[in-house]
């Protein structure tokens, strides 16, 4: 269908909204909440105005710059409200005041004693915040200002509501707090008209790229106003300039506009942006904002719209509405916070900030932090859901490749960022093929997966790190010596897993051989005395004093953790670790970290044996269906969903909701759904869980699969009917906890019977596991 396409442009039915019979009821949109999780929450995290996958981002900011920075719930104040919050990207700030004009930002804490302010902070009133999705509006206390905001893919709108004065103001920061530091190298903003500013911001962010170097990237963007202002003036660090047409410099440089307002007049603003040019900025603000012709309501209508219509795609019914919203809400961080990098025509910069062309616009250049074990979350929902939005990801990750010579681990920004570990970027294009979904060129993706898995990664020519820093090693080796990362070893193989799959796809045996031969490397670093995935030394000796709890060389996480990270092959993992211990290690796990509600405190994964606040084992409650007991996967799963994910601003997602990640995770276990092998395998497969609801329906993508819903329906399901009893898949018994994607994407229905005691004797059965490497191998 193009839905999916209408979603990314952000224009969709521009004057359309529900019907009012359909008014009546909640849609999925309404279940929505931004504001969930928006204390301790990241950058890019926020309650902000933005359409799925937005460039344009437009969010309250209250922090000074660190990490986790933003927006704060609990600080009653705002500094202003900025566009980008994508990874390691941050771009214009715009503030509405009045009085004296005020550039600076001082912190939230900063004292207001005489001879110092706050700047142009202003405290707000909690009670008139709203967020919604495409939406956010609060009362700025200090300024008598209500300020509202809305956006497109590209574009913002702000509605002001001022008092009356002859000194109301519009600011515009260019240097501002972000989680990550940036610095304006060269900065110019100049006033067109008496309605209309311009500018660009040559922008380079901190060095937090280990291997990395640099983002650099230039921010262009035009303001147009309803009606004239009387002045524009600007600033460069504490030298301020009044009645200006042009401003140049670097640093702390900013401008404002001044109006008469009268009380309660209504000032609108539309912004659009570029990281290509002004003319590019113009032409997406002319090409997304034109169509509604000043009118505020109308493009808020059409985020809301845009974000039903996406979210409608599942429908849910029964269940608790605490459960509502948390599946909604966890649906929509699933699409909010990675973005679009191309513009409106498909142009965008590549890597070496060249200006370059997409052959189809409507397939855009995305950036996100990594695709670091993506494959147990956002993959499955995009692959199942959204095919489409799939299929533009490797689209975009094609387009870098061609462009820049490899795949991104995490496209930061235009830069290869060399952030995580391995390429599981691989893991994407492999499933997407592998569900007869992919629409992209086979050959070059080919070409791009051996690239990636067969030479050693290079700092890139560009800036950034490409590629995987000790490949070569891993190759020669069979595995990562101490004192690199032990867990390299593990992600490797797995990749290698992924590229076999793809190989067998194209009918290519040598390849084929060559790489599932490496993708059994994870069995050199498993060490058959402790059990355990344990360092060593070139030579093949263990390391000594040896702790899985505390040992370094796991990335973000320890030995015991990763020690269940075999994702293609967890049938030979219960063999080797033995079935008993396998499953009472895991129970074990589970029950010391159910205590901690399955989070690290304080971001250290050694606390807990269960850290479902990161990715390294958020597979781990569906492994006992590999095991035989599947009734604690329907036990385990259940309890992560009540216990870790939250439905206010202090507890949406206790630890690091990378982009997206735990949102996901949330909807397909909410569904009963999953794929610890990433849905990878020639035939891929979804294990089952415990669904939260008693009625799911998946409004299959039309485009491929024209006419077809997929119906979950747990009977009598509840928290204490969280056990599956019995299972019909399209009218015949089911008695595995496991079936075809090609059975779900057929349509039909899936009919679980639930009750408040396990059904031992259900998916138990020696054969009943699902499938994985080494019991599928020809």
């Amino acid at each position: 269908m193009r839905a999916a396409l209408t979603i990314i442009t952000g224009l969709g039915m521009l004057f359309s909204f529900v019907h009012q019979t359909q008014a009546q009821q909640k849609q999925p949109v309404d279940y929505a909440d931004p504001m969930v999780g928006t204390s301790e929450s990241r950058w890019m995290l926020n309650p902000g105005a933005t359409l799925p996958f937005g460039m344009v981002q437009l969010s309250p900011d209250n922090q000074s710059t660190d990490w986790k920075a933003g927006y704060e719930y609990t600080l009653e104040s705002i500094s202003g409200f900025s566009h980008i919050h994508a990874w390691t990207m941050a771009g214009l700030s715009v503030m509405p005041t009045t009085g004296v004009v005020n550039p600076a930002i001082y912190p939230p804490d900063a004292p207001t004693t005489t001879g110092r302010t706050a700047g142009h902070r202003s405290r707000i009133d909690k009670t008139t915040e709203r967020a919604s999705p495409g939406y956010y509006a609060a009362d700025l206390i200090n300024y008598n200002i209500k300020a509202e905001l809305t956006s497109t893919t590209r574009a913002g709108f702000f509605k002001f509501t001022f008092p009356e004065t002859q000194d109301a103001h519009v600011l515009f920061n260019l240097l501002f707090p972000a989680e990550y530091p940036f610095t304006v190298l060269d900065a110019t903003i100049t006033r067109v008209s008496d309605t209309e500013i311009e500018g660009y911001s040559k922008q380079q962010s901190g060095n937090f790229m280990r291997l990395g170097g640099f983002n650099d990237y230039t921010v262009h963007f035009v303001a147009r106003f309803n009606k004239p202002f009387k002045q524009f003036g600007g600033w460069k660090g504490k030298e301020i300039n009044k009645n200006i047409t042009q401003l140049t410099g670097k640093d702390d440089i900013g401008a404002w506009v001044d109006f008469d307002t009268k009380q309660g007049e209504v000032l609108l603003m539309q912004t659009g942006i570029s990281y290509v040019s002004i003319e590019q900025a113009r032409l997406n603000l002319n090409q997304e904002m034109n169509p509604f012709h000043w009118d505020f309501e109308a493009a808020r209508r059409n985020a809301q719209t845009t974000w039903n219509e996406l979210l409608g795609n599942i429908k849910v019914a029964g269940g608790t509405e605490t459960n509502k919203k948390k599946f909604y809400t966890n649906l929509y961080r699933s699409y909010c916070a990675r973005s679009i990098l191309s513009d409106v025509n498909g142009k965008y910069r590549d890597a070496c900030e060249q200006e370059r062309q997409l052959s189809d616009p409507h397939s855009p250049v995305f950036g996100c932090d990594a695709f670091w074990n993506t494959f147990w979350n956002l993959n499955q929902l995009w692959t199942l859901v959204n095919p489409d939005i799939a299929n533009q990801w490797v689209q975009s990750q094609l387009e870098m490749y061609k462009t820049g010579g490899w795949l991104a681990r995490g496209p930061a920004g235009f830069e290869y960022s060399g952030i995580m570990e391995a390429s599981h970027e691989i893991a994407l294009i492999v499933s997407t093929c592998q569900k007869g979904i992919g629409r992209f060129d086979t050959a070059t993706a080919w070409q791009a997966l051996l690239h990636q898995q067969t030479t050693n990664g290079t700092p890139h020519e560009c800036g950034g790190y490409a590629g995987n820093k000790d490949i070569q090693t891993y190759m020669q080796l069979g595995y990562i010596p101490q004192p690199g990362h032990v867990s390299n070893t593990l992600e490797y193989a797995y990749d290698d897993w992924c590229v076999a799959q793809m190989a067998k796809r194209l009918g290519d045996t040598s390849r084929y051989i060559q790489f599932i031969k490496r993708a059994a490397y994870y069995q050199n670093i498993f060490d058959p005395q402790t059990l355990y995935m344990r360092p060593k030394d070139r030579e093949g000796h263990w390391l000594e004093n040896f702790n899985p709890l505390s040992t370094g060389g796991y990335t973000e996480g320890n030995a015991w953790q990763y020690s269940f990270f075999v994702p293609h092959d967890v049938n030979k993992l219960v063999n080797l670790m033995g079935r008993d211990t396998f499953t009472n290690r895991l129970v074990f796990g589970f029950e010391q970290s159910s205590k901690m509600n399955f989070n690290a405190i304080g971001d250290k994964p050694e606390r807990v044996y269960i850290n479902h606040g990161n990715q390294p084992n958020m597979q781990a409650a569906y492994l006992f269906n590999y095991s035989g007991k599947p009734w604690l996967t329907q036990h385990w799963v259940r309890e992560i969903m009540n216990k870790f994910y939250g439905t206010n601003p202090y507890n949406g997602w206790p630890g690091d909701e990378d982009e997206g990640q735990m949102g996901s995770w949330f909807v397909m276990s909410a569904m009963g759904l999953f794929e610890t092998d990433g849905g990878t395998s020639t035939q891929p497969i979804y294990e089952i869980g415990s669904p939260l609801f008693n009625k799911i329906t998946i409004q299959l993508d039309q485009q491929y699969y024209p006419g077809k819903t997929f119906v979950i329906e747990a009977k009598n399901t509840s928290d204490a009917n969280r056990y599956i009893q019995s299972a019909e898949l399209n009218g015949k018994p089911l008695n595995k906890p496991w079936f075809y994607h090609t059975e779900l994407v057929q349509g039909g229905k899936l009919v679980l019977t639930m009750g408040p005691v396990p059904n031992k004797s259900w998916g138990s059965k020696p054969g009943d596991a699902p499938p994985s490497m080494s019991t599928t191998l020809p």
